[in-house]
């Protein structure tokens, strides 16, 4: 299988779908609530899983987090077998996802200078 198939595009889709649920069902109290799976990528051969995991909060509950999915990695990967039916289960690697922050953060800055700019506009309209 090749590494960007439609087949391998559409087990990654499915991965991510199931492990987001079975994320959201951890009664894990270090797993904070606003967890979500960003993304997804299965191997060719199915051995392995690379989990991108968003968590919406601070850096303790961001490190709590991922703590709490290491611990819970075999009963993820078990329910993951459970509901697929694939040839392999893929042994989980979580990876904790910055991205939606550091959007977040240039997103601010972008407003930010834009501000300025208007700022700085309006004081020469005033001269």
């Amino acid at each position: 299988m090749r590494k960007h198939s439609t087949k391998n595009l559409r087990v990654n889709e499915e991965v991510g779908h199931e492990l987001a649920m079975i994320i959201r069902e951890l009664k894990d109290p270090r797993i904070a609530l606003m967890t979500s799976v960003t993304d997804t990528y299965v191997a060719p051969d199915l051995k392995t899983c690379r989990v991108y995991i968003s968590v919406l909060g601070s850096e303790e509950e961001q490190a709590d987090t991922m703590e709490g999915l290491l611990s819970a990695k075999g009963f993820i990967r078990r329910e993951l077998a459970q509901r697929l039916n694939l040839r392999n289960t893929p042994e989980l690697t979580f990876v904790a996802d910055r991205s939606i922050e550091r959007g977040v953060m240039m997103s601010g800055k972008i407003d930010e200078v834009i501000r300025k700019d208007e700022e700085a506009e309006a004081g020469r309209t005033e001269e």
